[in-house]
């Protein structure tokens, strides 16, 4: 197992911010660590990480004990914490040479996780003349430096706008295809565009912990949709299994089908036999917002 948590939990004074929390990520995952603000996410990537100890229980990342054997731990993750700590007076290859020496690093590395990260157009420039996407790119370059089998991300696409969100989304797909990742957020979205298993914290407890797929198997789904002008809800609902619909904001609609087929194409069809034009077409795993909503209300 590349993760093992086993019983951990860390109290602040009065406050259980974690409680006996338990799970297994195995090598090659990517495992979204889903919850509300305040829930334990951060609390809990801080033990995995060696920068805080538990209260009890026992914690492993690569077969290392997180406690007593740091030193190992550290050189197997890459760790991008919530608030990404960049020094904004150095240039992007100058602070990732700062950091390639500290982890001893052959510098041809340095052009790899540049080429990787896609920083290449910006490794000229100091950090703090960056936008908020491209410094998370140094990020995620300097977490990926030392090469680590292991990636933990903390709320990585905060603050980005919807462009960068689809560039860094791609970005850490693209490393999870040889490397375990294990990524907090909040943003259910997130879950579903990244990873192949969610577990899901709520009040410092694992409330659920389940594969995506199983939860796309759920015989329910939400197709967002943007025309280019206004259709009736009425109509949209003649479509096949179609159970409800709702006009989010001008020409975008959600509608929700009782079936576990992809309907995506019916509504491809619709438009086309109504001459109407498709601005946009995603499915939505109405299952896990309904599932978070449930569990974390």
């Amino acid at each position: 197992m590349s993760i093992e948590v086993e019983n951990i939990s860390k109290i602040y004074g009065k406050q259980k911010a974690l409680d006996q929390i338990s799970f297994s990520v195995s090598k090659g995952e990517i495992v979204g660590f889903l919850g509300p603000n305040g829930a334990g996410k951060s609390t809990l990537m801080k033990i995995l990480t060696t920068y805080i100890k538990a209260t009890e229980g026992l914690a492993k990342v690569d077969g290392h004990d997180v406690e007593n054997y740091k030193k190992e731990v550290q050189s197997t993750i890459g760790y991008l914490p919530e608030h990404n700590p960049l020094y904004l007076d150095m240039f992007v290859r100058e602070y990732l040479d700062f950091n390639a020496r500290i982890y001893n690093t052959p510098q041809s590395r340095i052009n790899e996780v540049i080429d990787l990260t896609g920083l290449t157009p910006e490794s000229h420039k100091k950090i703090g003349q960056l936008s908020k996407g491209y410094r998370q790119r140094v990020g995620l370059a300097n977490a990926l430096l030392h090469n680590p089998s292991v990636l933990i991300l903390d709320e990585p696409t905060t603050g980005l706008d919807p462009n960068q969100l689809v560039d860094i989304r791609h970005l850490i797909k693209t490393i999870g295809q040889d490397k375990t990742v294990f990524l907090s957020t909040h943003i259910m979205q997130e879950v579903e565009a990244i990873c192949d298993r969610v577990i899901i914290i709520n009040k410092g407890q694992i409330v659920a912990d389940k594969k995506l797929k199983d939860l796309r198997d759920d015989k329910e789904q939400t197709v967002i949709v943007e025309f280019d002008y206004r259709v009736e809800d009425a109509f949209l609902l003649k479509l096949p299994h179609a159970k409800t619909v709702k006009n989010t904001h001008d020409f975008s609609y959600e509608i929700t089908f009782s079936t576990g087929e992809d309907m995506r194409s019916h509504v491809f069809d619709f438009a086309h036999d109504n001459q109407l034009k498709i601005l946009q077409l995603n499915q939505k795993n109405a299952s896990l917002e309904s599932l978070f909503r449930e569990l974390t209300s």
